[in-house]
């Protein structure tokens, strides 16, 4: 399995040693060691999510295409409700016609799994004295002696010999991560998707599972973390969160309440014209404007019989 692995193990310590060397010549080779390798694991971050783009930009045209698809998804719902194996074949098949994958929302987080593993056997293999990829020699000291806010980016919350220093920046590493998958789940639930039933709706209820599911999955798993780990995933949290705002803001999903905020916004500039009101919004509008119209048709003929024709004056 090792050796299987061994490729990603140096590719992530090669761009971590990459950025470390950037710094140092920016910097000072010789100094701020804990800053130039906790901002090397930023930059790795950083790298990854731009080469991650396209795949954002695939999950977010399958998170639309599947919110266009809804009612065609709840009327296979309805006609097969008693055959779940036929529901289910339905199912697929309006997926594969649409070029569709309900599952695309975790595309980028199972994109990154890998780097994570990889990086997660790399800061290990630092803690135990056991290096992989470039982290060898002059780099495994610095790297061992580097701290993030006093704690050691290769210690954990579980580690043998941590401190009450490292404990805390761990568990407030844990804290700001799962919040920020909460935050992040919910900002899109709220502002993102479009307005819908939420009876039987598996988009909806899929949506709810990662809402409250993955802040708990990393709050737990996170005390086995390394340090360097743990801002890893923070800082890729943080790209997510602010990613998806740029996204939800700019460009939103038609029927959603940021869509809706935005046509208000481009009405009230004169760019477009303001969402349709709704239903009973409309009704109350159409009477209101016939009873207008009737009285200004009745106060128009009593005019017009009050009215009396002028005399032309004859040559």
């Amino acid at each position: 399995m090792s050796t299987i692995l061994n490729p990603l193990y140096y590719a992530v310590s090669w761009v971590i040693v990459t950025f470390h060397s950037i710094l140092g010549f920016l910097v000072g080779k010789n100094s701020h060691e804990s800053f130039k390798w906790s901002a090397s694991i930023i930059g790795l971050v950083v790298l990854i999510r731009i080469i991650l783009i396209p795949l954002f930009v695939k999950q977010i045209k399958s998170q639309r295409a599947l919110t266009a698809l809804q009612p065609k998804m709840k009327e296979i719902q309805k006609r097969y409700k008693d055959d779940r194996q036929k529901q289910s074949e339905e199912m697929m098949k309006l997926y594969r016609e649409h070029k569709t994958n309900p599952l695309a929302s975790c595309f980028p987080i199972l994109a990154q799994a890998p780097i994570f593993f990889a990086l997660f056997t790399v800061l290990n293999g630092i803690a135990k004295n056991h290096p992989h990829g470039l982290l060898k020699g002059a780099h495994l000291i610095s790297a061992q002696q580097a701290k993030f806010f006093g704690a050691n980016l290769s210690s954990s919350f579980l580690s043998t010999h941590t401190d009450t220093q490292t404990k805390i920046v761990t568990v407030l590493l844990i804290l700001f991560m799962s919040a920020t998958t909460f935050t992040t789940q919910r900002q899109l639930m709220v502002k993102g998707m479009p307005k819908m039933d939420a009876s039987n709706n598996m988009m909806l209820q899929q949506q709810k599972i990662m809402l409250y599911v993955f802040p708990v999955i990393f709050a737990v798993s996170g005390v086995n973390f390394p340090v360097g780990v743990l801002i890893y995933w923070s800082t890729t949290n943080l790209w997510t969160l602010g990613q998806q705002f740029y996204v939800i803001k700019r460009n939103p999903t038609p029927g959603s309440p940021a869509y809706e905020e935005l046509q208000a916004k481009r009405a009230a500039k004169g760019l477009t014209n303001p969402p349709a009101a709704s239903a009973g919004s409309t009704e109350i509008s159409d009477s209101a404007n016939n009873g207008a119209n009737k009285e200004s048709g009745e106060n128009g003929s009593a005019t017009r019989q009050r009215q009396q024709p002028k005399k032309k004056k004859k040559k």
